[in-house]
């Protein structure tokens, strides 16, 4: 009987100690930091080199899905004239071609990084062409499209855009139709580069 009293409060005890030490309750505040925030993902440029977007720790971001045959490819001049403004002070655009609105995106790689550099002369940096919605979206774009600062929602269309702090938390997001020099985003983008 003695016996099993003591086995019965070594157990207790053993039980007691991984119960208050379990890291259960930190791992899903953790899990839950990591998705709002996209520093743990690793994607592809437009040259299939990986980057991993931890890289761009202490820069704010500007992440835009583009197409080359859009109405809204005339966009791709605000996007430079922001990011000439804006690069010395610590600002990135990440742009990732995607085909999945109207087939504005046919091209490969290599004709998406021509057509850029020929019709607009882009210097910020050109990603691999993703998927945004869908079964094959990329898991950027999961982030970008649920978490808790922008809510849930697929992409509408081509040219959205999601400014991203330093630490790669989402803090905002930008239909299409917001040109990238409106009040609206650059006010946004003063407030994140401030900080």
């Amino acid at each position: 009987m003695k016996s099993i009293i003591v086995y019965s409060v070594i157990l207790f005890t053993v039980t007691g100690i991984l119960f208050i030490s379990s890291p259960v309750s930190h791992n899903k505040i953790k899990g839950d930091d990591v998705k709002d925030n996209i520093s743990g993902i690793v994607v592809k440029d437009i040259d299939n080199k990986e980057v991993h977007l931890s890289d761009y720790k202490d820069k704010v971001l500007l992440i835009v899905n583009v197409a080359s045959y859009c109405g809204y490819t005339k966009q791709y001049s605000g996007l430079e004239e922001l990011y000439k403004e804006y690069k010395s002070q610590g600002f990135e655009i990440l742009a990732f071609p995607c085909n999945q609105f109207g087939e504005q995106e046919p091209g490969t790689n290599e004709e998406i990084k021509n057509f850029c550099s020929s019709k607009f002369d882009i210097t910020f940096r050109l990603f691999d062409k993703i998927d945004v919605n869908g079964k094959n979206k990329s898991p950027l774009y999961t982030i970008l499209t649920d978490n808790k600062v922008t809510g849930k929602g697929d992409i509408k269309w081509n040219f959205e855009k999601f400014l991203i702090d330093k630490k790669g938390n989402v803090v905002a997001r930008f239909l299409s139709s917001v040109e990238p020099t409106s009040e609206k985003l650059i006010s946004n983008l003063k407030k994140e580069l401030a900080k």
